[in-house]
């Protein structure tokens, strides 16, 4: 301790369970500075995952249906993750088959762009699918 007080630093105990307890002299605030500063620089190199959404409707056209996957493969080539949902209104719930099979034809389209993470499963009125994009 006297010689952090001669020093004008900081005595930090760095492992307290030692025999005898390991202590260093630095500059606490100096070090706290120094770790935040490390936190912001890993935080701002990670990756942030985006997450696109496209709806489509049971009874969709070819036309609408190649539009809408004309926008998921920017979106994919763009890196960004794609959620794909099938909305059924009133009636049309009674068509769960065409809303899978519409599900598995767009995976298929966008197959050399990206890959099914989640596979069309129901979720109250809406189908829903996931698709990340390769490597």
């Amino acid at each position: 301790m006297d010689i952090a007080n001669d020093l004008g630093l900081d005595l930090v105990e760095i492992s307290p369970n030692a025999s005898p307890p390991v202590c260093k002299v630095i500059d606490y605030k100096k070090y706290l500075y120094e770790q935040k500063k490390k936190q912001k620089e890993i935080k701002a190199k990670s990756a942030k995952v985006i997450l696109k959404e496209i709806r489509l409707g049971p009874n969709i056209d070819d036309h609408d249906f190649n539009f809408k996957l004309k926008h998921a493969q920017k979106f994919l080539q763009d890196g960004a993750k794609v959620k794909v949902d099938v909305f059924f209104k009133g009636r049309s719930i009674i068509y769960k088959e065409k809303g899978e099979i519409i599900l598995l034809r767009f995976a298929q389209e966008l197959e050399e762009f990206g890959k099914v993470e989640n596979l069309p499963k129901m979720e109250g009125k809406r189908m829903i699918m996931i698709i990340v994009p390769k490597k």
